[in-house]
C-alpha cells in the first residue's frame, strides 16, 4: 500500500520559530525525503526585492532550516538565486536579510543567470509534458546544477493572481525556468505540472518548508494583506503542501487546476481528505477566508496572458520590444505601489506585530541563532 502523503503543521511565535521550525522538519519527514549523500541546494522565494511581509522567505524560515539540515547531518547545502524581469536577487537577499545570515552559516549563494556558478543545458523529461514542449519548442533547458541534488524550496502561505494559491510547486518557477519563464503565464497551471515532473527526475530528495507566520491576502505574489497566522508547514509532498495551505486560505484545493492536475498525474496528493496531518493537527481545519482581489496590474497581466489582446504576446514578450512592458511593471510596482502604500503596510506590520518585531531584530542582529 502507498503511504499517505504526510503534512507537518506547527503554531509557533517569535520566541520559539527556530527550534519549532527544527522539530517541523523532523515532523515532515525531512530526513527521510533528502539524500545525506548529496549537495542540498536552498531555493528561497523572494516575489519582491522590497521586505513585503508574507511576499518573501523570512530570516526565521531560512535560518531555522539551516539549523535543522545541520543538526541532522547534512553539510553541504548551497542556496540558488534566480532573476525576475521585475526583481533584483541582490537587493531582494540583503533588503530581506539573508546575507548575514548565509554568512553566519558558511552557505555558498549561487545564481543561476551567472554562467560562472552554472550552464543551462538542454534535458529532455521522461515524462510527457503538458505545456514546456510546445512553449519552448526549440528545447526545454534547465540550469545543469541542479541535476543530482536535493532541493528544499521555501516558499510563504500567499495568494497568486494567476494560480489562486502560490507555494511548493510555484517555488520551481525560479530555479528550473530562466528569466524568461514569462512565456509560459498562459499556461502556468500546466507549467507548474511539467515541472513538478522534471524535479522529480532530476532530484534525489524534495522537501518543502513554508512559511504562514505572516500569510498574505489580496492579489498576490506581492500586493498583498499581511495576516498574522502564527503557523509553518513541511512536506517531501510538493501537492500535498500546497493542498493544505490552499484550504487554510480558504479555497477547495482539487478546484485550483495545477493541484488538481497534479494530483491526476500522480505527482502528488492534493486531496486532503487523503492527507496525513501531524504536529499541531487541529490548525488544518481553519478556514481564513482568503481573496484574490484586483488592482491595475491584476488587470494588465490578465490582458497579457489571458485578456483578448493576448494574442499580442509574442510581439510584446519575445521581441526588443519585451523592453516595454517589463519597464511599466517595474514602475508600477516600485515607483508606484511601493512608496505610495505597501511601504506604509510593511512598515506598520513591523511596528504592531510580533513578527514585524523579529524582522526588526533580524535587521539589527543579521542572526539570532546560537
Amino acid at each position: 500500500m502507498t503511504p499517505r502523503a504526510r503534512v507537518a503543521i506547527v503554531l509557533t511565535q517569535p520566541d520559539t520559530v527556530l527550534e519549532d521550525t527544527v522539530r517541523l522538519c523532523e515532523l515532515g519527514g525531512m530526513r527521510q525525503a533528502l539524500d545525506p549523500g548529496v549537495t542540498t541546494i536552498l531555493k528561497d522565494n523572494i516575489s519582491w526585492h522590497f521586505p513585503m511581509p508574507a511576499a518573501n522567505t523570512t530570516p526565521w524560515q531560512l535560518e531555522g532550516v539551516i539549523q535543522a539540515l545541520r543538526g541532522a547531518g547534512y553539510t553541504d547545502v548551497t542556496c540558488v538565486q534566480n532573476q525576475t524581469v521585475v526583481t533584483n536577487p541582490f537587493k531582494g537577499e540583503d533588503l530581506n536579510g539573508y546575507v548575514p545570515i548565509f554568512q553566519h552559516y558558511g552557505i555558498p549563494v549561487l545564481f543561476n543567470f551567472r554562467p560562472s556558478d552554472m550552464s543551462w543545458v538542454n534535458y529532455t523529461p521522461k515524462a510527457k509534458m503538458l505545456a514546456l514542449d510546445h512553449i519552448y519548442p526549440e528545447g526545454i533547458q534547465i540550469p545543469d546544477y541542479f541535476i543530482g541534488k536535493n532541493i528544499l524550496h521555501l516558499p510563504t502561505v500567499k495568494t497568486h493572481m494567476y494560480t489562486t494559491t502560490t507555494g511548493a510547486m510555484k517555488n520551481a518557477f525560479g530555479g528550473l525556468l530562466s528569466k524568461y519563464r514569462h512565456y509560459t503565464h498562459t499556461w502556468i497551471h500546466e507549467t507548474l505540472v511539467d515541472l513538478l515532473a522534471i524535479q522529480k527526475e532530476i532530484h534525489p530528495g524534495l522537501f518543502a518548508v513554508m512559511d504562514g507566520t505572516t500569510a498574505g491576502n489580496g492579489a498576490g505574489p506581492r500586493l498583498m494583506k499581511p495576516v498574522v497566522k502564527n503557523v509553518m508547514l513541511a512536506s517531501a509532498d510538493q501537492v500535498a503542501i500546497d493542498a493544505v495551505a490552499a484550504r487554510l486560505m480558504g479555497f477547495d484545493p482539487l478546484s485550483i487546476k495545477y493541484i488538481r492536475l497534479a494530483h491526476d498525474q500522480g505527482l502528488g496528493c492534493g486531496d486532503p481528505r487523503e492527507i496525513e496531518i501531524v504536529g499541531d493537527a487541529d490548525v488544518a481545519n481553519e478556514s481564513w477566508d482568503f481573496k484574490i482581489n484586483k488592482n491595475s496590474h491584476t488587470l494588465l497581466a490578465w490582458l497579457s496572458w489571458f485578456g483578448p489582446t493576448k494574442f499580442l504576446q509574442k510581439f510584446l514578450f519575445h521581441t526588443p520590444f519585451v523592453i516595454v512592458p517589463t519597464a511599466i511593471g517595474e514602475f508600477e510596482q516600485d515607483s508606484i505601489y511601493w512608496p505610495l502604500k505597501y511601504q506604509f503596510v510593511a512598515e506598520q506590520w513591523r511596528k504592531e506585530t510580533t513578527w514585524g518585531h523579529l524582522f526588526t531584530e533580524y535587521q539589527k542582529q543579521g542572526v539570532l541563532g546560537k
